[in-house]
């Protein structure tokens, strides 16, 4: 009796499975990105000018080990933290570098806060056990401080909002507008980070 042939199992199409189920895999599993804070950088200086500063133009917001939020010696909720730097930036109770005063500041002008907006410097120090998340919730409330100062003063100069004249100016490019920007930023600069300073006493 003749021996039939042992079968065998066709493994070429093997391949093109293991391929297929590869492809699958890489389609549906998500990755982790790591998230940047995107901020615009300002230009190199080689040589940058000393800056004085008295302690008064000086708004230093600092998060302890425990995420808490400090102002000076005074122990504040993250929510507060719009409202104190409006506060401060906007105080008006001084004079810019040129003596010039801040005719459109609503300030209070007391003494113990900001002479200008153009002296009014934020700083934020973090401890290295704070997370990452509370010093973005920080970051956005100093910022927030001055987009609602630079819309209070768009707004009564040109009818409009800052953030509006924004977003018209990315679809536009108009030049125009982008004038008027600038010179709403001139009025409220960004001040915020840390730069070396020289402690006047007063």
């Amino acid at each position: 009796m003749k021996r039939g042939a042992n079968p065998e199992i066709n493994a070429g199409s093997m391949a093109d499975i293991a391929f297929l189920l590869l492809i699958f895999f890489l389609v549906t599993t998500t990755m982790d990105i790591d998230k940047g804070i995107f901020r615009k950088m300002a230009e190199k200086n080689d040589n940058p000018p000393p800056i004085e500063l008295h302690e008064k133009n000086l708004f230093d917001v600092n998060i302890n080990m425990n995420n808490e939020i400090l102002i000076g010696n005074d122990l504040v909720n993250i929510n507060e933290i719009t409202d104190l730097a409006m506060k401060f930036i906007d105080n008006g109770g001084g004079k810019d570098i040129n003596g010039q005063v801040c005719d459109w500041c609503n300030g209070e002008k007391r003494t113990d806060l900001s002479d200008h907006p153009s002296k009014a410097l934020i700083t934020i120090t973090a401890d290295r056990s704070a997370t990452y998340e509370t010093y973005i919730k920080v970051l956005n409330n100093v910022n927030r401080a001055y987009n609602q100062l630079r819309n209070k003063l768009a707004l009564k100069l040109y009818n409009t909002r800052f953030t509006a004249m924004e977003e018209e100016f990315k679809r536009t490019k108009n030049e125009e507008i982008f004038g008027k920007i600038k010179f709403i930023r001139s009025k409220y600069p960004l001040l915020i980070g840390d730069i070396e300073t020289t402690m006047a006493q007063k």
